[in-house]
């Protein structure tokens, strides 16, 4: 299985229940391996097996936590 990872800017987060919110809704996506969020900057790094997970998976579920995010550089 090859990994892949996606780096996410996350918009509207400012503190620790933020990231903790954020962190669980991308654990929740199926193929979802690992996940690394900060504050500062606000952004997601997710290891994900790219069969089974797609950007959109991940974006969706930080915008359902109210968290919106877009694919952005390493």
């Amino acid at each position: 299985m090859e990994k892949e990872q996606v780096a996410l800017a996350i918009t509207g987060m400012t503190c620790g229940h933020c990231v903790a919110a954020v962190k669980k809704a991308l654990t929740a996506v199926p193929g979802v391996e690992a996940v690394e969020v900060n504050l500062s900057p606000p952004r997601a790094v997710v290891s994900c097996d790219p069969s089974r997970t797609t950007v959109e998976m991940l974006t969706k579920a930080t915008a359902g936590e109210g968290y919106p995010s877009f694919p952005t550089a390493r």
